[in-house]
Formats: structure tokens, sequence, C-alpha cells
């Protein structure tokens, strides 16, 4: 029998109470929780811990019971502390599906906590009772009409996490519904609950036309719902390589978004790197405008906006064999100049952030380091290691201070270098002396630094007790030796004593490679490496023999008579070996050219030919190709692993990287960014502007469709406006190329009182208007111009601006108009600035009787 007892019991003192007297209540004298103790009856609240421990037998009948009486229980947090009850239950693996019933009647209330208790245990229980699932059916549907949006966003996706076949009839239809909702939760909660119907049933999918309800939807007032459909149409249209692009999307996505918060923002700035722009100009204002996002302190926007800024580099950079001018700025010309923006920002974050964040930043940095050699080399203090870094941090940087060397850093890179070698971390003293030899093998130290370094190794190769430092060392100088050999005479003086103690094979043959390089200068040479013959059959690594072999026979050609008898021995043993197949056909190779060979030079110019490298690396150093593809997957975990995507990727589930646009049918010299979008913004409490708020420098005709700003593509082209009335409307003449700002627009409109302003409502429409292009482009075909424009759940606004001819007063008309689109009228609000004021209201009626005209109004 299970019994709870309280802690602490009634008669133990608690701390806290006088002279140790027992104090009612917690510890301390606190006062007990309410409702009783943890771990009470479901009826009684405590800690939520308390919910989540092993149930009696028979439990579950008790909550039936419980829930039966839900209905006329009317203690709000005993409601509570049975679901909870009941979804802690859920959690645990306990199966509570025979209160689905109970449940169901439970969700006819107004508590919004137990509404979503009971959604969450619905959503666990519908796959595997689909039968109980449909049973709820009718009251998620009237949910998601229900008068709170919160409800009716949490019932939507309720319902569309159930993942039913064949609730696919009942969710299209609400779906459609909230994507027209009013209130943002709702309308960003359907755009999701399209990714989960897609994946359900791509079929009904395409059917419901969908996708283009999506694009249409990247015009919301709200960010938020902005940025779920760049989610859904990315994941949607994954196969072709994420969501369609042109220049107004990009554009109007950019102008916002300093409305977006950063998880939006990281949405808009992965778009980028596959937007080709217009031309070099809108490139560099598609920089500007991204510049202050490399102050935030997002790591991932951070980043994002570097890989944004190289590939706008990559497209608007000059290549070899272009026809532009020769002024024009090449590729590298300006990644070094994107590479020097980014540095300090990605410095700071590099020393500011967490471990796990500094070590993929490091590798970011890396990488931009082999783009663009010596722009970071001026930092290099930032990359020196820190006591308190963890191990692999301190990796990271060690490999990245031998690539920040230079002339004048390179002392001090070599000296921090040098006090890491003995660290009791054996990978980062191995790591250490590499960094060291990679400063000598690229020269990148000056003058006398090769030299100075091989000085180090050789010192190393007496540090007896630390045996990985003086292999590693042994390694580096037969490296250096085949680079430069002008070295030989520094490092051959401790090779025969260090081969007495150096155990690791690749540093022991290495030792045994520099003696047979180095044996004119080494009078002890022959006699160090017969030891080494003499116990021929005490070596087990293959590449010390055949180091062994190579270096005897090239020992030979230099010193024959001392060699001559140790080597016959040594090729009797190789060709006996059958131990390695290399050594064995080595061996049996040396042994036939030497003994058929009539003239002793032609087998040394065979076998001791010089091993010195002159290219600038070694061939397994070469990863230019590997660099280059790990560029393209810039802020991928490409670059952590360092290894392209297919190597950890299946290949179905790679997207494919696709540029777009292929061609550009907006004028190339429409700017990006107009000064007066925020302020306008704001006064249309966050509406979607379009491409439309460009200068106006001349009438344009109304956009067809092959000039669809968004790529909505309609299905019909817009229709060509009617031209210009010619009598009623001729004493209204207005300007057919005005230009005016935001600012201006602004001031304009607020030296005006609202109370002097012509409102016109209830203009009847035919049908609402697809989209606001069609409504710029009629109207600016009669000089009325657009400053701003967006589309709301329920209406479209727009602020327009005209100006009469100087000759007949001058007066400026600036419009706020709303197209309602149910029922579909338009309501206009006119303020006239300037003219004669005795005749504004005329000119005002014949203003109205233009726009009538130009939208085609009853």
């Amino acid at each position: 029998i299970q019994t709870t007892m309280s802690y602490p019991p009634n008669n133990m003192p608690v701390p806290g109470g006088p002279s140790g007297m027992p104090v009612p209540g917690g510890p301390g004298g606190m006062p007990p929780p309410p409702g009783g103790a943890p771990g009470g009856a479901p009826g009684q609240p405590g800690r939520d811990d308390a919910y989540f421990t092993e149930s009696r037998k028979g439990e579950v009948n008790e909550l039936r019971q419980l829930l039966r009486t839900f209905g006329t229980e009317r203690d709000k947090q005993k409601k509570r502390d049975i679901m909870k009850k009941v979804i802690a239950y859920m959690t645990l693996g306990i199966d509570v599906s025979r209160l689905f019933t109970e449940m169901m009647l439970a969700i006819e209330t107004r508590d919004l906590v137990i509404k979503k208790m009971v959604y969450l245990f619905l959503c666990n229980y519908a796959d595997t009772h689909p039968d109980l699932a449909q049973m709820c059916t009718n009251t998620l549907v009237k949910d998601c009409g229900n008068e709170d949006p919160m409800v009716r966003g949490l019932a939507l996706r309720s319902l569309c996490s159930l993942r039913l076949p064949q609730m696919i009839e009942y969710t299209s239809e609400p779906l459609r519904r909230s994507l027209q909702d009013g209130h943002a939760y709702v309308r960003k909660t359907g755009v999701m609950g399209i990714l989960k119907m897609y994946h359900l049933n791509k079929e009904e999918f395409d059917k419901a036309a969908f996708n283009d309800i999506l694009y249409e939807m990247l015009r919301d007032p709200d960010p938020s719902v902005v940025t779920n459909c760049i989610f859904v149409l990315n994941e949607i249209q994954a196969e072709v390589g994420g969501m369609a692009l042109n220049r107004a999307v990009m554009l109007h996505l950019l102008n916002r978004i300093h409305e977006f918060s950063e998880f939006g923002i990281l949405a808009v700035l992965d778009l980028i790197p596959r937007y080709i722009p217009a031309n070099d100009e809108e490139g560099f204002q598609i920089m500007n405008l991204l510049d202050p996002v490399l102050k935030t302190a997002n790591a991932g926007a951070v980043v994002a906006t570097i890989r944004a800024f190289l590939s706008i580099a990559t497209a608007i950079g000059k290549r070899p064999g272009d026809d532009r001018d020769a002024d024009s700025p090449s590729v590298d010309d300006l990644s070094k100049q994107v590479v020097e923006r980014i540095k300090a920002p990605l410095v700071t974050l590099i020393a500011s952030g967490s471990s796990e964040l500094s070590y993929v930043l490091l590798k970011y940095a890396d990488q931009l380091i082999d783009l663009c050699p010596g722009i970071f080399d001026d930092e290099y203090r930032q990359f020196y290691v820190k006591y308190s870094d963890p191990t692999h941090i301190k990796h990271s940087k060690i490999r990245i201070l031998a690539k920040l060397a230079n002339p004048n850093t390179a002392p001090d890179i070599v000296a921090e270098l040098g006090e890491l070698v003995t660290d009791a971390d054996e990978t980062l003293g191995r790591i250490a002396v590499r960094s060291m030899t990679n400063i000598a093998l690229n020269d990148s130290g000056g003058e006398g630094a090769v030299e100075s370094i091989s000085r180090r190794l050789v010192d190393m190769l007496d540090l007896q007790g630390i045996s990985h430092v003086t292999s590693e060392a042994a390694t580096a100088l037969a490296a250096l030796v085949r680079r430069n050999e002008s070295i030989k005479p520094v490092i051959s003086a401790p090779l025969p004593r260090a081969l007495k103690y150096i155990n690791e094979p690749a540093g022991k043959a290495s030792i045994i490679f520099l003696l047979g390089e180095c044996g004119a200068d080494i009078t002890e040479a022959p006699y160090a490496l017969e030891k080494v013959i003499d116990s021929y059959d005490n070596i087990a690594d293959a590449s010390v023999k055949t180091a062994l072999l190579a270096a005897t026979v090239n020992l030979f050609f230099t010193r024959p008579p001392e060699v001559q008898h140790m080597l016959g021995r040594l090729l009797k043993k190789a060709t006996e070996d059958m131990s390695s197949q290399d050594l064995h056909d080595r061996a049996l190779f040396y042994y036939r050219l030497l003994r058929s060979s009539p003239d002793p030079t032609i087998a040394k110019s065979i076998i001791s030919k010089s091993m010195a490298v002159t290219a600038s690396q070694f061939a397994e150093e070469d990863d230019s190709e590997l660099r280059a593809a790990l560029m393209d997957e810039f802020n991928t975990l490409c670059t952590v692993y360092r290894c392209k995507p297919e190597n950890f990727i299946d290949e179905e589930n790679i997207v494919p990287f696709v540029k777009l646009p292929t061609e550009h049918p907006l004028a190339a010299a429409a700017p990006v960014v107009d000064q007066g979008v925020n302020t306008i913004t704001d006064q249309m409490n966050g509406a979607a502007l379009t491409d439309g708020y460009a200068t106006a420098a001349a009438p344009q005709p109304a956009p067809s469709a092959e000039v669809d700003l968004l790529g909505f593509g309609f299905d019909d082209p817009a229709p060509a406006p009617a031209p210009p009335a010619t009598n009623s409307l001729q004493s209204l003449s207005l300007k057919s190329n005005l230009s005016l700002s935001g600012e201006d627009y602004q001031s304009k409109w607020g030296s005006i009182p609202d109370s002097e302003a012509v409102v016109i409502s209830g203009l009847l429409m035919a049908s609402a208007p697809p989209s606001t292009d069609v409504v710029e482009g009629a109207l600016s075909a009669f000089s009325v111009f657009t400053m701003a424009s967006g589309e709301l759940p329920t209406e479209f606004k727009f602020f327009l601006y005209a100006q009469e001819e100087e000759s007949f007063g001058g007066c400026y008309f600036l419009i706020q108009a709303v197209a309602l689109k149910q029922p579909s009228s338009l309501n206009l609000t006119i303020k006239p600035v300037g003219g004669d004021p005795n005749k504004q209201k005329e000119k005002v009626d014949q203003l109205v009787e233009l726009i009538k005209s130009a939208l085609g109004l009853c």
C-alpha cells in the first residue's frame, strides 16, 4: 500500500521558528501552498512536478468520475488541476484514451488554459484513435469561428494537427477563412496549417490554389505572417530551390525588414543569396540597406548578412572577360571590401558569445580568412588562446593564428605558439607545432622566419619527456627540408641523438628520412642507421622500414664504402619481408637496379633524385576546390563539418540552389529605397508597401500580366485605362511630371486640419481590384501618382498626390483612398494645398470625377 506523507512532519522543528519550535506551514515559516500539500489528490493544486508521479491502480477511473462532474464544478482551479493530471498521465505514457468522451465534453469552456489542454489531448490520440478524433470535428470547426482570436487560432492549429486524410474536407474551408481573419495570430496559424495540409494531401492542396494565396499574403501588414509565408513557400517549393523571387518581391521585403523580428530577418536574409540584382547600383543599395543588421547582437543575422553581401559581390563584380568599364570593381575587390566591413562585428561576436557560438563563428572566420588573406591580420591578438577557453576553441584559434602571420605579426604569433607546445593537452601541443610549421612552409613570416622556426623545432627534438612534441617536430623538419634545403646545416647536428629516443612511428620515419637527406653533413649518419638495420626484426611499422630502406639507398650514393655492407643486409631482409607488399617490391626494385646497372650514376639519377618541392604547396594540401564549394554553402553546417552537403545529407533531401530572376522586366533605374517609406508605413499602421511608391517621372501605362509587380501571375491582364476625358475634366490640368518626397507629403498633409479635408464615401466599384498595381497604373495615366500603398485583410489603402499646372494655380491634392473589398466601394479623403481657396471645392469635385473616370466607378 502506497501512502503519502507530507514533508516536513507536523511534529518536526522547522528552521526559522523561534527556539526550534514547530512553525505551521512550510520551511522557514512560509505559508503552505494554496490548496494543500503537493502530490495530493487531482482536485488539490500543488507543484507542477507533483502531477508526474506514478498512478495508483484505478486512478484513471477516479479521473473519469471527476471529469463527469466537470460541468458542475465551479472552482476554476480545481478544473485545471483535473486536466493537468490527465495530461500528466498522458505524458508518462499511460493510456488515458478511455477518457476521450469526457474530455470532449469539457471542450465547451471559456477557460483558454483548459481548452488548450483538451486540444493537446485530442491531437495526441488522433493518430491512434482516428474514429474518436472525428467525433470532435464539428466542435473544432465551430471554435474556428469563435469571437476570441486565441480560441480561433488554437482550434485551427489543433484541426490541422490531426493530420488525418479524412479530415481534409473539414480543414480546407476554415483554413481559407483564417487567411482573411482580422487577427494576425489566426492568419499566421492558418499559414502554417497550409503547410500541414500540403504534406497530408498535395492534390487537394493544388486544387485549393493555396500557393497563389501565400504569394498574395507576402503583403500582409503583420511581419510574423509574412515570415511564416516565406518559410512555408520555401518548404513547399523545395524541389525547385524555394519560393519564386523577382525584383519587386525582394525590394518589398527589404523595405520592410526593419519591421521583422530577428527570426523574420533571418528568413528574408536567406533569400538574398538566391536573388540576382538588376545592376551594380541596386546591389550596392541592398548592401547599404542591410548594413545596420551588422550592428545587431544576433550572430545568426550577422552571418546571414555576410553571406548576402558575398553573394551580391559575386553577382555584380567584374569577372575576367567582361566588357564592362575598366574602373568597375572585380569580384575579388568587392569580396575584400565586404570582409573588411564585417571583420569588426564578427570578431566582437567571437569574443562575446558562448563557447558553442564562438566555435561556429571561428569556423566562419577561418573560411573568410582563406577567401581574403591578410584582412584579419591586424586582429591576430583576438585569436590568442585564453586559459578559460574550452579545448575546441583553443584548437580552432591556433589553426587560425598560423593564417594571420605576416612579417609584422609572425614574431608574436610564433612566440605564442611556442608557449603552447608544452601544454598538458597533447592534441593542443601537436596543433601548435603544425601551425608553426605552416608559417615556415608558406614563408609568410618574412626574411629569417624559416630559419628561426627551424631552430625552434630543433630545440623541440631534445624534449625527451614529451614524446608527441619531438615526433611532431621531426615530421615538421622533414617537410621543411623538402621545401627549403638550405636549412640542412641548421638541423643536422641533433638528428642521430634524436633517433635514439623518438618512439612514435611517424617521428622515427621522419628522422631516418632526414639522416638520408643530410648524411653528407653528419659523420655518424651511417652508424646511426646501421643500429636500426640491426634491429630490423623488432620494427613493427611498415612506414619506418620503408623510410629506412630509402634513406640507406640514398646514403649509399653519398658514402658507399661505409654503407655498402649494411645496405646488402637490409635488402636481403626487406626482400624476404612479406609484412608489406610495397616494402617488398621497392626493395626488389632497388636490388635489381643496382645489380643490373653498368653505370652507378644511372641508378643514382633514378633513386637519389631530389625530393625538394618547388610548388607553392604540397599536393595533399591543395583544397581549393573544396573551399570554393564551401563558400557556396556559407552559413550552413558545411562550414562546421568542412565537407560538401552530399557527404552528410541524403541526395533526395538536398534543396537545389537556384538564383532568380533570370530576367529583370522592371526599369533598372528604379530605386530600391524611398526616403519616405518608413514614415508612411507608420501612417498606414504597418500596411505592406509595393514598388509603386517610386518617384513618378512620366505617365505610365496600366500594368499588364508581364509587369506584375509582385509576380503573382494573374490570369487576365489588367484592363487598359480609359483615355483622359476631354470635356468636363478639361479645366483640371495636372502635371504629368511630378516628384514629391515622403517628408514633403507628410508636411503638407499635416498643414491642413482634418476638419477641412473633403471626405467622399461609398463610391461603388464593380469589383474589388485584384491588387494595388492595377489601381496605381490606372491613376498614373491621369497624372495621379502613388506615394505608398498596401493591402490589408479587408481593404486596400493608397496615399496619392497630384498637382495642377502652375498656370492654373499650382494646387496640390493629397489623397487618402481606401478601397473596401466587401462590399466593393471606394472612400476618399482629399486635402487641397495652395492655389485659389475660392476654387478649391470646384477643383476637388473635378478631381473626384477624374478618379472615378480612371477607375471606371459608378
